[in-house]
């Protein structure tokens, strides 16, 4: 194993870092979490954490059921404000039980894409793996229950990479290493479509072959 090993807040503040020095985010926007294996809480990032400076003290301990702080084995329960987002994480942690991280990020070219009416189209074999398929959730004020609700019942099918409209995206995977693929390939799949999209090509631009991709879908539980 090469991800970083052992507690899940040292993970998510590895991904923290990363997806900051990358431009995926600038300080302290967007937010991270995890669910702890076999039990009703997960890690979230502290209201007002910066992103690439996360630690085991900058992650608050909350219960998935019903968002009340929780105590974590010997950790005693913390006092820090969640992050805003929090009902958001919430949602697709109840919505999907096979999710155990969410990445939320604020993607430059993909928030720019949507904004052009252009959805973030799936090229290549990698992203076409790690991705699956993007879908967009219409815009609704974030920090909100209506946003949380609304994301959750769009990811329900089985989506894992979504395009919060003039916000920002929400990536799940089983893992958070998993999630971290999906967030850089997000990110990587936008900057190829705005490419395409710069240099007048974009009706040109041609999908992943639809076989793979359906192997894909089939092999993921999704339908088309």
């Amino acid at each position: 194993m090469n991800y970083v090993p052992g507690d899940l807040r040292d993970q998510l503040a590895h991904v923290g870092y990363d997806v900051v020095q990358a431009g995926l985010v600038c300080g302290s926007g967007g937010n991270l979490s995890a669910r702890i294996p076999g039990e009703d809480i997960c890690w979230v990032t502290a209201s007002g954490a910066w992103l690439d400076r996360l630690s085991r003290t900058t992650f608050a301990s909350v219960r998935i059921s019903d968002g009340s702080p929780a105590a974590v084995g010997a950790v005693p329960t913390t006092h820090l404000e969640p992050t805003s987002e929090l009902a958001l994480h919430l949602a697709l942690y109840r919505a999907r039980e096979d999710v155990n991280a969410v990445v939320h990020l604020h993607p430059q070219t993909a928030l720019l894409l949507d904004a052009l009416g252009e959805h973030v189209r799936i090229v290549t074999t990698d992203h076409a793996f790690y991705l699956r398929r993007v879908s967009t959730v219409p815009f609704r004020s974030p920090g909100g229950t209506e946003l949380a609700a609304l994301t959750a019942a769009i990811a329900a099918d089985g989506t894992n990479c979504l395009i919060l409209s003039h916000h920002g995206c929400v990536v799940m995977a089983d893992t958070v290493e998993l999630a971290h693929k999906r967030a850089r390939n997000l990110d990587e799949a936008a900057a190829l479509t705005y490419r395409a999209l710069a240099a007048g090509r974009l009706d040109g631009l041609r999908d992943c072959p639809e076989g793979f991709l359906d192997r894909l879908h089939s092999a993921a539980g999704l339908t088309v």
